[in-house]
Order: C-alpha cells, then structure tokens, then sequence
C-alpha cells in the first residue's frame, strides 16, 4: 500500500501504539482520586505536561489537552469571544481556514459577531497589509492557521504576531495542525496568543492534541463539570491518550530534520505532473514540502480517487472533514481557482515516504489518464 493521504490522517506510531496500551494497562486509575494508585496516574500526567512543555518550550501551565484540533480550534475561538465579548465583537480570519474554525466563525456570525474573511492570493497568502487594514476598535481576535491543510500554503504567523503585539487587547490564535513537527513555529513568540495541535496529523492517536493557552490569557470554557485542566477543559483526563501525545510529540521533534527529504519529494512530483498538459499545480513550490495539490479538468476526482485506490495508492480530494460533500474545494475558490477546484487532488506525505512510492503514485496516474483518455476516444 502507497499511503499518500496523511493529512487526513497518520498511522500511528508503534511506540506510540505500544506507550497507549501499556498506560490503559497498568495506569487506569483516575488521576483525581487520593488513593496510591491515582498519585500514581497523576505523576505519569504532569510528566507528559513537562515533556510537551519542554518541547515547544512553553510553561506546563500553558498546555490544555484536548481531544484533537476541532475542538481546540473551538475552545480557542468561542473561548476568546465569549470571554472578551464585552470589549468587542470582531473576528480576523482569512477564506482558506479549515471547517473547525470556518464554521464556528459562522456560528458567531449568527450570535451578533462580525467576522472579517480575508482574501489570499493564487497561492494561498495573505497580504499583510489587507490583515492592518482590517483591525478595527472592536477587534479582539485574529484566527489564522499555519500551514493550509489542502493546497500547503505556509503563512507568516511570526509576522503576524510581531505586529498583533502592539494590540494588548487583540488574541492571535493559528491552527497549527498540519505544520507541527514539519514546519517550525516559535510557539514562546510574544503576540502568539494561541496554538492548536493535533495528535492523529503526527503519529500519534485519534482523539488527542492539546491547544497551547499562553497564561496571560483568558477562556470562557465549552463546558462545565469540573477543574481540570484548570477548569478550562474539564473533565476526566484521557491519561493515556495524553502520554501518548507526548511520545508522538517527542518522536516528530527528534525527527523534524528528515523533513527536508520531503522537499526532494515535492519537487519531483512539481516536476513531473507540470510536464503534462492535463494538469494544473494549485500548491506553491515555496509551500509545505508535504502537500502537494493540483486539477485535471474534466475528470471527477472521485473516479481517479477510486482508480488509484484499486491500485492499493492512496490520495484525497481536499479536508477529510469535508471530502464527501459535492462541492468544489473552499480552499481554491478562493485563490481564483475556479475551473481547479472541482477537480483537485491532494497528495500528503509523511517524514518514512521515498521516491518509490512517488514514482508508482506518478506511474499509475498516467495510466489512469491514458485509459480515460482512450475510453472517451
């Protein structure tokens, strides 16, 4: 099998898998309980805290587990209008953000908050100056992801932070789902107020990520019912699923440096497919080295989808949140990719992938073309 879908999600980790089972087995106690066993769970927990703290060098304080990054990027946004409603009712995003935070953004649309959705580029960028000339008085949140989920685009979030500074009453969050452990972030950087992380995008499992909640900052809860995690996300905590998060955390970390490999990687998809009359590249050759989107106009994306899948090879269309709804891609529209963004095709890889599985990825495709092609005379 040639896994190219791995933004949707990853395969988990051995170690990782293996740290799960042995924290289920043996440290199943509730790490609130007094007794022996619960000290001990409650240990193996704050140890995890240090570990990813040590990693993104934050405070321990800082760290909010979660159960992925929808719900990060919700407590992070509803969090922040909730709480601070009273000093304004403006939301800064941009048009190309994922669903779990376009969605909420229309959410609070519909509660009486004013969002502004910046425009991008064909590549997927913003421009610095719209983002200025956007801020108002009544501003108190400016939501941006990191590196685009379908089309790779890498904003400048260090940037945006420098200058969000001056703006004490401004709260900068970014989803910073596809870019952890790929793309550095310099998550201690004053004005970067917010960051979600998710554990399934990196190895890790399904249902973890935390979101970085830096201490001058203040969230309204989604939910009650305890104090944990400081009453901002109560609830009894996923122990092992938070240890685990750790150990995929620490296992990218060690190994972000094999990501350049991944430039080599993109390069020769760019390279190949731009040969091609029937293809059209949608991502950068400045972007993301692991996302890699492009169109063949006129063919369904699910019928080549389907095609390569017979093959045992793996792609996607856009977000998996998303894939199965018949509509063009959010994403493209929005770059000016009209024609594209009914036809795209989204290749993401991971730090283990190698030439062969691009060359085999490459291979099969145009076969798929031609016998299309030939069928359609």
């Amino acid at each position: 099998m040639i896994y190219l879908d791995n933004s949707a999600t990853t395969q988990p980790d051995p170690e990782v898998l293996k740290t799960f089972q042995t924290v289920s087995t043996n440290f199943f106690a509730n790490p609130s309980s007094i007794h022996s066993a619960g000290s001990e769970v409650e240990k193996l927990f704050n140890k995890a805290r240090e570990q990813i703290a040590t990693i993104l060098k934050v405070n321990r304080e800082e760290i909010i587990f979660t159960s992925g990054g929808t719900e990060s990027n919700n407590l992070a946004i509803k969090g922040i209008a909730y709480e601070h409603k009273n000093r304004g009712h403006h939301i800064i995003t941009t048009q190309i953000e994922h669903p779990a935070v376009l969605q909420v953004c229309k959410q609070l649309e519909d509660e009486g908050f004013k969002v502004t959705y910046l425009p991008v580029d064909k590549y997927g960028m913003i421009d610095m100056d719209e983002l200025k000339q956007a801020i108002t008085d009544e501003t108190i949140l400016v939501t941006i992801m990191h590196v685009n989920n379908e089309i790779g685009s890498i904003q400048p979030i260090e940037e945006i932070a420098k200058h969000l500074k001056q703006y004490p009453k401004i709260m900068f969050h970014t989803d910073h789902v596809q870019g952890y452990g790929k793309i550095p972030l310099p998550y201690h950087v004053d004005g970067l107020d917010l960051v979600s992380i998710s554990g399934h995008k990196i190895h890790g499992l399904k249902g973890t990520g935390c979101l970085i909640k830096k201490r001058h900052v203040t969230l309204q809860p989604l939910f009650q019912g305890g104090s944990q995690e400081d009453a901002v996300r109560p609830g009894t905590e996923n122990v092992a699923g938070i240890v685990s998060l750790a150990k995929a955390m620490r296992l990218m970390h060690e190994n972000q440096s094999s990501y350049s490999r991944l430039n080599n990687l993109h390069q020769k998809l760019y390279q190949k497919l731009e040969k091609f009359d029937w293809t059209i590249i949608n991502s950068s050759k400045n972007g993301a080295a692991h996302i890699f989107n492009f169109s063949i106009p006129g063919f369904k994306p699910e019928v080549l989808i389907h095609a390569l899948g017979e093959k045992d090879i793996f792609v996607s269309t856009k977000s998996a949140c998303s894939s199965k709804q018949n509509e063009p891609s959010h994403v493209l529209m929005a770059c000016g990719k009209d024609l594209e963004a009914s036809a795209a095709i989204r290749v993401s890889m991971n730090l283990d992938q190698d030439e062969h599985d691009i060359d085999q990825f490459i291979e099969a495709l145009v076969q798929i073309v031609e016998q299309y092609e030939n069928i359609m005379g």
